[in-house]
């Protein structure tokens, strides 16, 4: 039986009192789903090649692909200053990122209509979109009839804690519209595995590429912004809109969830 693991990035914060400035206004938490032989064998391999290719990364100091250090051609990313290597880079980027075998679930949240709408009780919305992120990790491994575990980036100490506690809940109670049993049918671990940036996770970094791209796909979808033209993110969202995960063809409500 195959295995598989989503790896959850995060863009924005869940922050409440923050949720009136438009900046701050929408938390999303986007998962990508991938075959862990296919990791192995294939994924992990492919992306550290890309990164030799460009950045000369070494096993001993791993470089680590991050999106806002690539925009801003930080660190190892300085080399992209450089306008060819640049295009070649985005070009090679763009490649990967439509070949690499994986599936999408993004979900984002309007911590506003959130705090209007529900007057005493606030769940936190880091925790509703992840209870809701999972629950539909759990509908893919169903359609897949297999198993699978849970990964994210650190966030630090106390947050850490707080995300596995709520993991756990999730997995021991289950959500109002699954029960704890279909958690722990699907779910290989009870255990959040958390791991830091420096990890070298080859699926964090692909979600820490694409998490902004599905928010922003998802924001344009329900109009919730006006539409702008990035080139390079307009061909981003282009290659993930054939990523999401869908059931009959459907991606909303499946691959992407808009709340509250």
């Amino acid at each position: 039986m195959k295995k598989y693991r989503i790896y959850i990035d995060e863009t924005g914060n869940s922050d409440l009192k923050s949720s009136a400035n438009p900046n701050h206004k929408y938390l999303s938490l986007t998962g990508v789903i991938l075959d862990l032989e296919y990791v192995r064998d294939t994924f992990h391999n492919d992306m550290e090649q890309l990164k030799n290719n460009f950045f000369h990364s070494h096993p001993d100091e791993p470089v680590i692909l991050h999106r806002k250090e690539m925009i801003n051609k930080q660190k190892a990313f300085h080399v992209l200053n450089d306008k060819e290597i640049e295009e070649a880079f985005n070009d090679r980027l763009l490649s990967k990122i439509e070949e690499w075998d994986y599936t999408i679930i993004s979900v984002l949240i309007d911590k506003q209509e959130h705090n209007d709408l529900y007057n005493t009780w606030k769940f936190d919305p880091y925790h509703y979109c992840l209870a809701v992120l999972l629950e539909r990790y759990i509908m893919f491994l169903q359609g897949k009839n297999t198993v699978g575990d849970v990964i994210i980036e650190s966030r630090g100490g106390n947050e850490d804690k707080r995300l596995k506690k709520s993991f756990n809940g999730l997995y021991e109670n289950g959500t109002n519209y699954f029960e704890a049993s279909k958690f722990q049918e699907k779910l290989t671990s009870k255990q959040l595995k958390v791991k830091p940036k420096t990890a070298n996770i080859s699926g964090l970094q692909l979600a820490d590429i694409l998490a902004h791209p599905c928010r922003m796909d998802i924001l344009y979808k329900y109009k919730l912004i006006a539409k702008k033209k990035e080139v390079f993110g307009d061909k981003i969202i282009a290659i993930i809109q054939k990523k999401y995960h869908q059931k009959d063809g459907k991606i909303e409500g499946v691959g992407i969830k808009k709340l509250p």
